[in-house]
C-alpha cells in the first residue's frame, strides 16, 4: 500500500533541514568548505574519460572485468583502505520490452509525433506523474547503430552467464568504525557507447569523493563505503547481491574484542546514478536542446512509498540543505519517486536516496535524456557545463555526508 506523507511528517522534515542548516552553520563549516573545494573538475573528468576505455562495460564481458580492474587502482591511488571484491553468480534472463504506456501504445488520435499528448499523458516509473512531449527510451543493443567504428569495436563482445564481481573500499570512522554510510553508483552500462552518464558519470563521483575522503588528514568518526555495483542493468542484481551476502553482518566485531567491523551497520545508502543531462523536456518534433538549461538541478529523490519513507525524506531533505550551502553552480531539489536504480533494494532496510540529473520516471523514463542506453552516451556529446552538474551532485554528497560522518580536517 502506498505510504502517503503526512503533514507532520512534512513539517518533521523542515525542521530537519532548519537543523542542519543551523549544524552547518556552527559545526565547523571551515572543514566542511575545504572538502568541498578539494573536488576538481578536470579530476572528475579525467575519470569519466578513464572509464570510456572499456565501452559500455557490459556486465559478463571482459571490458566489464577489465572496468573493475582498473577501479581497483583507482581506488588503491588514492589510499582507500579495506578494498574488497563480492562475487555472485548471474544468468541472463529476457525480460520483457519496455513501451511508454498504454496510453501512448493504445490511442489513435495523439496529438504529438512523439507518443503523448500534451498535459498529464501517463504514470512514470516510481509513481511519477508524466506530462508533456514523450519520446522513445527502448535499449540500443546494435552495434551498426553507432557510428564510431572505434567504440563499435570496444562494444563487440556479448555478454556470457557466470561469475560476477563488483567492488567497494571503506573509509574507516574513527570513533564509530561500528557505524556506516553507504556511498554507491554502478560501474556496468549498456547500448553500444562509452556509458560516460549512465553511470561514469556516478563512478567517478564516487571515485572522488574516495579520493577526498581517504587523504591523510581526513578523519570520520562513521565509516563510509565507496561501493561501485555491477550488473544494475540487468535489474539491479550487484547491489541485491551485496544486501543478500552482507545484511546480516552487520555490526558484527571481528575478531571479537579487535574493535573491527567488516560490516559497519548501515546508516543510509546514497545512489548517483546519471549525473550530467538536464537539457529539458523533449520539443513537439521530438528534437531535445544541446545545451544544458538555466534551471538545471541536482535531483535528490526518495521513494514515498517505501516503508522508510519519512526518514528517507528526512536524509533528502539534509542533502538538499548541504547543496543550499556548498553548491556552486546548480541547487538541488528532492523528488519522492525514487525508483529503477541501486538504492531501490536498500529502500525497505535502511533511509535510501538517489542522486541524479532528473526526475527518474517523469523525466528520465518520458525521453528526456536521448543518450541514455543509445549511442549517443559517448565522451564528445558532453561539455563542461554537463560535466559541472555532475561535480555539483559530488559537493552536495561530499559535503552532507561530511556533516553526517562527522569529518574533520587536522590542522597542518
Amino acid at each position: 500500500m502506498r505510504l502517503l506523507l503526512s503533514t507532520t511528517a512534512l513539517f518533521y522534515s523542515l525542521a530537519m533541514t532548519a537543523n542542519a542548516a543551523e549544524t552547518m552553520a556552527k559545526d565547523t563549516p571551515d572543514d566542511i568548505q575545504l572538502l568541498v573545494s578539494r573536488l576538481n573538475l578536470d579530476s572528475y573528468k579525467k575519470s569519466i574519460k578513464g572509464l570510456t576505455r572499456f565501452g559500455d562495460r557490459r556486465q559478463g564481458t571482459q571490458r566489464n572485468a577489465k572496468a573493475i580492474d582498473w577501479i581497483e587502482q583507482q581506488l588503491r591511488d588514492v589510499g582507500c583502505e579495506n578494498i574488497e571484491r563480492l562475487t555472485y553468480h548471474f544468468e541472463d534472463k529476457q525480460r520483457p520490452t519496455r513501451v511508454l504506456s498504454a496510453q501512448a501504445e493504445k490511442s489513435d488520435d495523439l496529438t504529438t509525433p512523439t507518443g503523448g499528448p500534451v498535459g498529464r499523458n501517463g504514470v512514470g516509473p516510481g509513481g511519477a506523474s508524466v506530462y508533456g512531449y514523450r519520446v522513445d527510451t527502448s535499449v540500443n543493443r546494435d552495434l551498426d547503430a553507432q557510428p564510431d567504428e572505434r567504440i563499435r569495436k570496444l562494444n563487440e563482445e556479448l555478454p556470457v552467464d557466470g561469475k560476477r564481481e563488483e567492488i567497494y573500499c571503506t573509509k574507516v570512522g574513527s570513533t564509530r568504525p561500528d557505524e556506516m554510510y553507504i556511498i554507491g553508483a554502478h560501474m556496468d552500462g549498456h547500448g553500444v557507447n562509452e556509458a560516460v552518464n549512465d553511470d561514469a558519470s556516478g563512478t567517478a563521483l564516487v571515485l572522488e569523493l574516495a579520493r577526498i575522503f581517504s587523504m591523510p588528514d581526513v578523519q570520520t568518526e562513521r565509516s563510509i563505503r565507496f561501493a561501485l555495483w555491477n550488473n544494475e542493468e540487468t535489474g539491479l542484481n550487484g547491489s541485491t547481491a551485496y544486501i543478500e551476502q552482507r545484511r546480516h553482518l552487520q555490526g558484527i566485531e571481528s575478531p571479537a574484542g579487535s574493535g573491527k567491523f567488516p560490516e559497519p551497520r548501515w546508516l543510509a545508502m546514497i545512489q548517483h546514478d546519471m549525473m550530467l543531462w538536464d537539457h529539458g523536456a523533449p520539443r513537439a518534433d521530438g528534437s531535445i536542446s544541446s545545451t544544458q538549461r538555466a534551471e538545471a538541478d541536482v535531483n535528490i529523490e526518495f521513494q514515498s512509498a517505501s516503508e522508510l519513507a519519512e526518514e528517507s525524506m528526512q536524509l533528502a531533505f539534509s542533502f538538499k540543505a548541504a547543496a543550499d550551502k556548498y553548491n556552486t553552480d546548480y541547487p538541488a531539489t528532492v523528488g519522492p519517486h525514487m525508483t529503477n536504480t541501486d538504492s531501490t533494494p536498500f529502500m525497505n532496510i535502511v533511509p535510501s536516496i538517489s542522486l541524479r540529473e532528473n526526475e527518474r520516471g517523469a523525466h528520465t523514463g518520458a525521453g528526456w535524456n536521448p543518450t541514455w542506453h543509445t549511442p549517443l552516451d559517448v565522451w564528445s556529446t558532453f561539455s563542461d557545463a554537463d560535466f559541472r552538474l555532475g561535480l555539483n551532485a559530488a559537493q552536495t554528497t561530499l559535503s552532507a555526508i561530511s556533516i553526517l560522518s562527522g569529518a574533520k580536517v587536522a590542522d597542518d
